[in-house]
């Protein structure tokens, strides 16, 4: 079922980055980011009050399993039906789940709508995850696709610092129902961007035979056995997500507790590294094609890796916020440089398989290093474990420049707007 067409941008587009379609993009992305992550903490914290810990467990595994699950399949939907096809019918889709959902927690007490939306919730958002992140591609020319993964980096990082504030307040304040329906209205702002976004985006031609969508679930790990450059750019970025998630979410509080500088202590350097991120991946947007790539996927890798073993050992609050402002500034620039040399490894008509991989991994990092270095910690204690995570963390450049030495196994045609083969005459209906 493999395509014979060259996935593209719209003609459109021109030969630099068609800066309307990012911009809205962004916009969309923004609403619908900041409207999940309230709803994410709505969800949890009513979970909790129905049926305590047991209940919130059941309700972010309804929602994580399938996502993992469907990513797999979203990669090979994606690339079997095109981006818009699929966005557009299933973000209709979760409008209609989160309009309903909140006509039903507003009626109801009960643990189970809460266990079937986050269900649906997870499979949608499994299916349009790769969908989502092969877009920048059609959009933007290799050269620049740096700035615009810096761009789109900004909104992910501010959509929990926005959303997840708001959605304890409101659902404080005006119930579960009330954040389904926040949720609902930035669905529908990402519907319209989308619909905007993907505009001439046609279906790929569709070939008689050749694998199954089960056997095409696969795709993106035959990718990365491969292309070796699209696996050891893999490794750089899986090696920065699984170290990064224990020190920030288990150590750090450890820490501040351990040396009595107080909660609020933990907030000031997330905050840091949050205000770090921010600006890097600001000057990323307006810079990243005028930076050589050896800079920002090796020099800044090795500094995070050096920056989080100084922020194990610094010995006072003040001294660990400047130390995770400089490590946010090392991941503002490097994040957004690592996923985008990995999408342009992807060879054409692949990207779909090859973000459900990625995503895959980002995803499932965050439990194995909680439970990983969790356990090391009873071994090594908080610091000599931080100290590992930073060792690991150093793979990361070496991983990069593995893979800035790896021959580019794709073809030399440019991906970008209106470069590539053109897409099929006939646009996918809604």
């Amino acid at each position: 079922m493999e395509s014979t067409s060259t996935t593209s941008a719209p003609a459109d587009a021109g030969p630099g980055v068609d800066w309307r379609r990012v911009s809205s993009l962004v916009a969309g992305q923004a609403a619908v980011q900041g409207g999940s992550f309230a709803l994410l903490i709505a969800m949890n914290w009513t979970a909790v009050e129905l049926g305590g810990r047991g209940a919130v467990t059941f309700v972010i595994l309804a929602a994580t399993l399938p996502r993992a699950l469907m990513l797999l399949f979203g990669g090979a939907l994606t690339d079997a039906l095109g981006p818009r096809a699929l966005l557009l019918r299933a973000t209709t889709t979760r409008v209609a789940v989160l309009a309903a959902g909140a006509l039903i927690t507003a009626t109801t007490d009960t643990l189970w709508p809460l266990i079937a939306i986050a269900l649906v919730e997870g499979t949608l958002l499994g299916l349009t995850g790769p969908a989502s992140g092969v877009l920048l591609t059609r959009l933007a020319p290799d050269e620049h696709l740096g700035r615009a993964n810096s761009l789109f980096s900004m909104v992910l990082r501010l959509a929990p610092i926005a959303g997840a504030p708001f959605g304890a307040w409101l659902v404080t304040f005006g119930g579960l129902s009330s954040v389904m329906v926040v949720a609902a209205v930035g669905c529908t702002v990402w519907l319209v961007c989308a619909a905007h976004v993907t505009h001439g985006m046609g279906r790929p031609e569709r070939t008689r035979g050749g694998p199954s969508l089960l056997h095409r679930s696969g795709d993106g790990f035959r990718l990365l056995a491969a292309h070796p450059r699209l696996l050891w750019m893999f490794v750089a970025c899986f090696c920065l997500d699984l170290t990064f998630v224990w020190p920030a979410e288990v150590a750090l509080p450890l820490q501040a507790h351990d040396k009595g500088w107080g909660v609020g202590s933990v907030a000031v350097v997330l905050a840091a590294f949050s205000v770090g991120a921010l600006v890097s991946a600001a000057a990323g947007a307006a810079l990243a094609h005028r930076i050589p790539a050896f800079v920002k996927q090796v020099v800044t890798g090795a500094g995070l890796a050096v920056g989080m073993a100084g922020m194990a050992l610094v010995p006072s609050p003040v001294a660990l916020a400047g130390v995770a402002c400089a490590v946010g500034v090392f991941s503002g620039l490097n994040g957004p440089a690592l996923v985008t040399a990995y999408q342009q490894a992807v060879p054409d008509g692949r990207m779909g398989a090859a973000m459900s991989v990625f995503t895959l991994s980002t995803i499932g990092a965050a439990p194995l290093s909680l439970a990983l270095f969790s356990t090391v910690s009873l071994h090594l204690g908080v610091t000599g474990t931080w100290l590992l995570c930073a060792g690991l963390a150093s793979l990361s450049p070496v991983a990069a420049t593995r893979a800035l030495r790896a021959p580019m196994t794709k073809p030399d045609t440019p991906r970008a707007a209106g470069r590539t083969a053109p897409e099929p005459a006939a646009p996918t209906p809604l």
